[in-house]
């Protein structure tokens, strides 16, 4: 399918030929330059460095040689061209002191196609970055023995971001979410239950499973620990009993587990993140992936037998780097340590091993799509499900303390195939609690500026109660601007706005910053937060429903005001920023673009008459423009997952 090269990326291109041309015609065919976005609108819409690249060779000051190079070399070719009808969006070119070349944009062929293919064209946005290519995208993967914290939610809410962005691009984008259900830490929580004294179910009512298990069973049990050793004992014979799979105590772990893993999801469900698999790290042991790989690793001499040291009688992997440690892989008792059942996972995503697995509905889900999970059983493979092993890229979101261990699956994957960036960790820092949240939430932290989570220490801020807060605040501020709400409305708009202030919030900032979270700000309806972008959308949304006048063809290029241009302008650059977001992986860039799209629209908004204006061709042009608006936002809210409100 072709895609016409629309709006700003038609300016950048014809600025590339225009210069491409000038460089031929001086002698420099192929001379590498770089198209600038200028630090101030005066600056005009697009800069070059060529003078600077070109400057040394004719011994020349950069500005001297970039005003010989405008006026004997671009402007010419400017002219000629308009005179044959091409290079339309380039209205001029001039030398700025600086020595920058810059270009302005005809603004009244900019207005006209901007906003012609931000209305009429349904994939307005779209850019063909994945050609079709599989990515299995893992994200969450919260341990089976706990609620999520704030932490979690940042694994979440960036994981299903990328989902989206890739998703859009023509990415096909499996989202797998990996449980690890043989590990120490459902371990403890078993020893809790069977040797401890533990009661299953929670003492109290109403409480979630998860939140049962991971605030009190998994503190306790480990604060017992270092009063009777002898229940060590009692979890080193649990994970033996974990990956042999078929004991009574590993049926009673499963299902312990699956109940922790319904309460997870559901807040994840309720942050509007979408899943495809559920995979079970006990299924990788008991199948022959292990087997299948372990022999890979020794063939390839990746991994050796230590015969002496304190890793006496373990497998270890070699080092990467001299100086580095060896990585345990099975313990000396024959266990394996969780990077044992990480690399064949790893193997099994791009499809360097056969895949295994039967596959069976798990649950629906609140987008009304399938949530599937792996299973060793034949008998209940249902041959409907979608295809999930063999992807070209498989991307891992966890956070950055696991970014030694990703390297190392990273690495064994390319020797075995030869084959590199086709797995990709995408590592993040933690997130922590203002202590004004810390306090409305019951925590004390004394003196401290912020708190971090730490689930063996019982220091963690559950997720579910953090959206409620957030909600409970989101309902008290649109309850005192529309008292006359009915409940129901109230509750329905305090929930969508906590969720997206919640997401807005953990992926406006660089993913290697770590984010302090605070209630009051990320619901400020005048900041850098989610409610900003959805009340600008109810803003435009309410002067569309006042107005009588619906868009028709009329002169968009009666938008020539510096706020309407403001916003023409934001719109135009779309597809360039989703494209970039899905080339870089880094979804601030939608954020920061939105936030823009918002600001550009309330400039417009408190500056422009709309309802008012006489000129009804004006008029009409201008609720046109907040149709382009609106359609824009609504597609990247869509991508950050935040929902557009009509009304606030």
């Amino acid at each position: 399918m072709h895609f016409a090269r629309v709006t700003f990326r038609k300016l950048v291109d014809e600025v590339q030929q225009l210069i491409s041309t000038a460089l031929f015609n001086l002698g420099h065919p192929g001379h590498k330059f770089e198209l600038l976005d200028p630090p101030k609108p005066e600056f005009g819409d697009l800069s070059s460095n060529i003078a600077f690249e070109l400057s040394k060779l004719y011994d020349a000051k950069p500005y001297q040689f970039a005003q010989e190079f405008v006026e004997s070399y671009l402007s010419p070719i400017i002219k000629d061209e308009h005179e044959k009808g091409f290079l339309s969006m380039i209205s001029s070119v001039e030398a700025h002191p600086g020595g920058y070349i810059n270009f302005r944009v005809n603004n009244d062929t900019f207005s006209e196609i901007t906003l012609s293919k931000a209305i009429e064209d349904p994939s307005y946005g779209f850019w063909d970055v994945g050609k079709g290519k599989r990515v299995n995208l893992e994200h969450t993967s919260v341990n089976p023995n706990k609620a999520l914290h704030v932490g979690h939610l940042r694994n979440v809410i960036l994981g299903d971001v990328i989902y989206r962005i890739l998703q859009f691009t023509n990415h096909k984008v499996r989202v797998l979410n990996y449980v690890d259900d043989s590990g120490l830490q459902v371990a403890d929580i078993i020893v809790a239950f069977k040797f401890a004294g533990f009661p299953v179910e929670p003492p109290r009512k109403p409480m979630k499973f998860d939140r049962y298990c991971g605030d009190y069973v998994y503190v306790k049990i480990n604060e017992l620990y270092l009063t009777n050793p002898s229940l060590q004992e009692k979890r080193r014979y649990i994970l033996k009993e974990l990956e042999a799979g078929q004991s009574e105590i590993a049926k009673f772990a499963s299902a312990i587990v699956l109940r922790v893993l319904r309460d997870q999801v559901t807040t994840c469900w309720r942050m509007k993140a979408h899943y495809d698999l559920v995979n079970f790290e006990s299924q990788i042991v008991l199948s022959d992936l292990w087997e299948t790989t372990f022999d890979w690793l020794k063939d390839k001499r990746l991994v050796r037998l230590t015969m002496e040291g304190k890793n006496a009688g373990c497998w270890t992997i070699r080092p990467e780097r001299q100086g580095d440690e060896e990585k345990v892989i099975v313990r000396s008792d024959g266990t394996l340590t969780y990077i044992a059942k990480d690399i064949p996972y790893a193997a099994w995503k791009v499809g360097y091993v056969n895949d295994p697995f039967s596959y069976r509905e798990f649950s629906g889900q609140w987008d009304n799509t399938v949530l599937w999970t792996t299973t060793l059983d034949i008998s209940q493979n249902e041959n409907k499900h979608p295809e999930f092993a063999s992807a070209d890229k498989a991307i891992t979101v966890i956070d950055s303390r696991q970014s030694r261990l990703q390297c190392i699956i990273a690495s064994i994957l390319s020797k075995i195939q030869q084959s590199d960036n086709i797995y990709m960790h995408l590592g993040y820092e933690p997130v922590s609690l203002s202590s004004r949240t810390a306090h409305n939430l019951g925590t004390t932290i004394d003196d401290k500026r912020s708190i971090q989570m730490s689930g063996r220490k019982g220091i963690q801020v559950n997720a579910d109660d953090l959206i409620d807060l957030v909600k409970l605040k989101a309902h008290e501020e649109v309850s005192s601007r529309n008292p006359s709400y009915p409940k129901e409305k109230l509750d329905t708009l305090a929930e969508s706005i906590a969720v997206s202030a919640l997401r807005y919030n953990l992926i406006k900032y660089d993913l290697d910053k770590n984010i302090i979270f605070d209630i009051t700000e990320s619901i400020n309806l005048n900041g850098d937060t989610g409610p900003y972008l959805q009340y600008a959308y109810a803003r435009a949304q309410r002067i569309l429903e006042k107005s009588s006048e619906k868009y028709c063809k009329v002169s968009l290029s009666l938008l020539n005001s510096e706020p309407e241009i403001g916003i023409i302008k934001v719109i135009s650059k779309f597809d360039l920023v989703v494209e970039n977001a899905a080339r870089s992986l880094k979804p601030k860039i939608i954020a920061k673009y939105i936030h823009a799209l918002a600001t550009s629209f309330n400039v417009f908004y408190e500056t422009t008459p709309v309802l008012k204006e006489s000129n009804r061709e004006v008029r009409i042009a201008r609720i046109s423009l907040i149709w382009a608006f609106c359609k824009c936002l609504e597609v990247a809210s869509y991508l950050l997952g935040i929902q557009p409100l009509k009304e606030m």
